[in-house]
Order: structure tokens, then C-alpha cells, then sequence
């Protein structure tokens, strides 16, 4: 169904549910304007994007960049961060479906991060439904009543929402703008900040957002442009949006101050995505055997890597008065098994007193059950603090090449491990294509970046031909007879397992890495 909304604008997507509140006509004439006005740059970025892994996958390095140098030893700070966003102990992720959307903000959280991206399929029901949620919530007149008859409403006291919109890669085919479809991201982000802007002000607090993907400063500036475009249009001063960037790709590990530089009066700090970035050190070398990694569980955030990763993030943001944000607690706890719980709460305090240490001001957690569990962790380190901003970490020293030595020592490619990525990222790419983005799987919350994770460790194992330690080689034809087998475990009515297994196949199974499992997923929605 394809309905023209004038000036070269035409909507593809079936009828949702109050869609009219959304799509008024002057809010998607807001977005067709940034569409207009920033998607030329948008794919100069993504040009860039190619050019640079055409230039890794030739032999070239990622190393700190010469030219930005004055930047990184100029004596800027970012600009003075809202009250209602100096307290990051714990940040709660999820998509933004109308009883998680109450749920996260009831949760006790600092913040809530309302979920456009990994967490989210983006089915034109799901985008529109969403932008739906986040209008009432804003207003507080969001409840919803669930088939059991339990009503959720909002409480008093609330998390601080952040929205992520999608990264600059994605497309949303359902709404085409002079004959192309629309950037997620300028549909995402528009429409939020178009009915939400000024009724956040006037509530004390503002638009805020998290920054997914960006793999250089550039893309980083940019966000800021939009930004200060957006800010203009809808007449707010400049600097009212505030941004956090998820620093989850390996080239963004180089750029670290560029990125903050550029969105200085818009910056909100940077955060540790450490799941998505293990996945771009795979992708970006891909080609390298010396970048081979192990079993997913052992990729730890204290393996010499992923410690050098965090402590400049830390030090890099504080220096310049921008917060640091751990990563995430993916653990579901379970009422059927306590001992499972035990082991496993006891590694998500280890992983918070890890970051409060290290000087991170908070950190992410997937499932409302942790919030108490790094709360109480971040409160013992901080005391009355509301964030360590003065905690410089000088002496931090990270260099370029400590950021490339990828590896883990004494890691292994085990037969459970290579079993358990391919049973998870068929089970994940199920619940995608039904519309789930965010899948309970073995007690961990899964979501596009984990998925990601499992089926680039087996492309790479396959294409490095791995051998396991049991002495398993890990081949094509090994992955397919364990898709298959996890396939008819698994699969039942309503599901749309076959349907998981080709795509799975598809992105772990190329000859040629696929960039993200997203595209080729999108093209199977609706």
C-alpha cells in the first residue's frame, strides 16, 4: 500500500495503529528535510566506511590520527551536561514496546535507553508503535493492560528516557523520499525530536540520544549537524539535544576525542559497547588469521584488548568533563534454578566493581532484576557522588598498537563453543524475523550485536579453517549439520526457524563477509 504525502514524499508501509498522531504532515515534512539536506553526506560516510576496510583489507593499520593531533592536545571540555543526566549508575536498555517501555522507567534506573536499534526489528509496526509509546510516556499518559489482565502504569519517580535511533547504515524502506527510502536514523531521531522536544523542556528535562556505530569522527560530526539543523528548525537553542556515543567499532577506538570534539556541545559522554565492538574487530580484519578469536565466553572485558579499550575510554572522557559508561549485564535471572543465579550475579558484581573502579560513571544492564544488582555496586564505590567526572585516570597510558593487539591468551575454539553460536544465532535471527529484537536465550538477553558476535566467529573460524580443541575442524559443512540439528530441536508451529537457518547460512556462511546481518534481514520483513 504506497500513499503520496506531497512534496515528493510517499509513505509504503501498511496502516499501524495511531500512525496519523505520528506521521502528521508537518513532522514528516521535518524529516524529509533532514533527509534532504544531510543524506548526501550520509553516503560520502558510508563511501569513507569502504574505502577504509579496502585499505585494512590490503595490509594497511588503525592507528591514532595525525591530523587531528591538535585535537587531541587541545584544553576543550564539552559543554555542561543537564541535571537530569549527571546521574549515570545504571542505565537500562531495551526496546521500546509499551510494557517494556513502563517497565524500564519504573525500574529504578538512572536511565532508560528506549531501544530504535539491536534491540529492536525494525518492522514498520514496530517503528511506528514505538515512536506511539515514547509520545505517551513523555506525556505519562502511557499504561497498558497484558492478556492476563495485570495493568502497568508509570510511577512517580522515573528513569531519564535517551532514544538510540538506528546507525547511519540502515534504511527504512517504508517511507521514500523524492523516490529513495529514508535513512532509519533521520526517521528515528526526527520524529522523537519532533513531538517530544518541547514537551521535555518544559518538564526539566531534554531530547537525548544514544549514537550507535559510528566508525569515525566524521560520521560523528555529522550527527552534530543534523543536530544543530534540527535545533533551528524547531526553533530550541543550539546545545538543548545531548548525545551519548556507543563506542562500538574498532576505528572509533582510534578517534575517541575527535568524536567527543565534534559533538562538544552536544556531548553526553561515550559508552563501553563492548559486544558490538568485539564484532568489528572480526569484521574490519577479517582477511587477518592473526586476528582469529576464541569461544565467545572467554572474549572477557579484562583480556589485554578490551582493558585497553575501556581505560582510554574512561580517561578520554573524564579529561575532557564527559561521562564514561560501562557495558552491558546481558544475564536474565531464572526462578527455576537459584544456583544459576548465584554464579551468575556474582559475575555481574564482579563486572560492575571492575568499572566502578576503573572510574566508569555507570554502566548498562539488561534486565530490571540487575538494576539493584550494579546499583548497589556503583553506590559503594561513588558514596554521595553522583558521577567521578574528577577521577582523570592520568596515569593511563594507552597506545595505538595496544588497542590492535587483538587476541586472548590462552584462549580455545571449543566444540560447545562453536554448538552454542550457532544454536544462538539461529534462535536470535528466529525471534528477528517475527519481530523480537531483543531474545531471551540460556538466561542472557540477545540482541543484534551478540547475534552478530556468533555468526562472525563462525565465518571466521570456517574461513581461517579452525580446528576445535577437541579436533574438530569447523567447516561449512560442519556449521550446517549443527544449524540443522538445532533446527529441528527447536523448531514448532508459528516459528520461523527455516526461515532463520537461510539467513544464518547466508551471513556465516558467505565467501565474502557481510557487513551486518541486518541487511540481508531486512530484506525478508515486510
Amino acid at each position: 500500500m504506497a500513499t503520496t504525502l506531497g512534496r515528493g514524499i510517499e509513505l509504503r508501509g501498511d496502516d499501524v495503529e495511531r500512525a496519523s498522531e505520528i506521521l502528521t504532515p508537518a513532522a514528516v515534512d521535518f524529516v524529509a528535510d533532514l533527509a534532504r539536506a544531510f543524506e548526501p553526506t550520509r553516503r560520502r560516510l558510508l563511501a569513507a566506511r569502504a574505502e577504509r576496510q579496502a585499505e585494512l583489507s590490503a595490509g594497511g593499520e588503525l592507528r591514532f590520527l595525525a591530523e587531528t593531533q591538535s585535537i587531541r592536545d587541545g584544553g576543550w571540555r564539552v559543554a555542561e551536561t543537564p541535571r537530569d543526566l549527571q546521574v549515570r549508575k545504571v542505565e537500562i536498555t531495551g526496546p521500546t514496546d509499551r510494557k517494556m517501555v513502563i517497565n524500564a522507567l519504573n525500574s529504578g534506573a538512572s536511565v532508560y535507553m528506549a531501544d530504535f536499534e539491536d534491540a529492536n526489528t525494525p518492522t514498520w509496526e514496530n517503528v511506528i508503535s514505538g515512536q506511539v509509546n515514547l509520545v505517551d510516556a513523555v506525556r505519562r499518559k502511557i499504561d497498558f493492560t497484558s492478556p492476563e489482565g495485570k495493568r502497568y502504569a508509570l510511577n512517580d519517580t522515573l528513569a531519564t528516557l535517551v532514544v538510540r535511533p538506528r546507525g547511519w547504515h540502515l534504511l527504512e524502506k517504508h517511507l521514500v523520499v523524492d523516490g529513495e527510502p529514508i535513512a532509519g536514523a533521520f526517521l528515528d531521531f526526527g520524529l522523537f525530536l519532533f513531538h517530544n522536544a518541547r514537551t521535555l523542556i518544559e518538564r526539566g528535562s531534554g531530547p537525548y540520544f544514544y549514537l550507535p556505530k559510528l566508525e569515525s569522527h566524521r560520521e560523528a560530526r555529522l550527527w552534530n549537524e543534523v543536530f544543530v539543523s534540527a535545533q533551528r528548525s524547531l526553533g530550541i537553542p543550539n546545545g538543548t539535544i545531548k548525545a551519548t556515543v556507543l563506542v562500538e567499532t574498532f576505528p572509533a577506538a582510534f578517534e575517541m576525542e575527535e568524536i567527543l570534539y565534534e559533538l562538544r556541545d552536544h556531548s553526553a559522554g561515550l559508552n563501553a559497547g563492548r559486544w558490538d565492538y568485539i564484532f568489528s574487530v572480526i569484521k574490519k580484519f577479517n582477511h587477518r588469521p592473526d586476528f582469529l578469536l576464541p569461544d565467545r565466553a572467554q572474549v572477557t572485558m579484562t583480556v589485554p584488548f578490551m582493558r585497553a579499550y575501556t581505560e582510554l575510554l574512561v580517561r578520554t572522557c573524564h579529561r575532557r568533563g564527559a561521562f564514561a559508561l560501562g557495558g552491558m549485564a546481558a544475564f536474565i535471572p531464572t526462578r527455576k534454578d537459584p544456583q544459576v543465579n548465584e554464579v551468575a550475579l556474582a559475575k555481574v558484581r564482579e563486572d560492575k566493581v571492575r568499572e566502578a573502579h576503573d572510574g566508569f560513571d555507570g554502566t548498562w544492564v539488561a534486565h530490571p532484576d540487575l538494576v539493584p544488582v550494579a546499583m548497589a555496586e556503583f553506590d559503594r564505590v561513588l558514596g554521595s557522588r553522583t558521577n567521578q567526572l574528577e577521577r582523570t585516570r592520568d596515569e593511563v597510558r594507552v597506545s595505538d598498537a595496544e588497542l590492535r593487539a587483538v587476541g586472548v591468551p590462552g584462549g580455545t575454539i571449543t566444540d560447545a563453543g562453536v554448538r552454542s553460536n550457532v544454536s544462538v544465532g539461529i534462535q536470535y535471527l528466529e525471534s528477528w524475523l517475527r519481530g523480537v529484537g531483543a531474545a531471551a536465550i540460556y538466561n542472557l538477553m540477545e540482541d543484534a550485536a551478540t547475534a552478530e558476535i556468533s555468526r562472525s566467529q563462525v565465518w571466521q573460524w570456517v574461513h581461517h579453517r579452525a580446528t576445535t580443541a577437541e579436533g574438530t575442524a569447523v567447516t561449512k559443512d560442519a556449521i550446517r549439520t549443527i544449524g540443522r540439528d538445532e533446527v529441528a530441536r527447536l523448531d514448532g508451529p508459528g516459528r520461523r526457524f527455516g526461515d532463520a537457518l537461510a539467513l544464518f547460512e547466508e551471513v556465516a556462511l558467505a565467501d565474502r563477509f557481510v557487513e551486518f546481518l541486518t541487511l540481508p534481514g531486512y530484506d525478508r520483513l515486510p
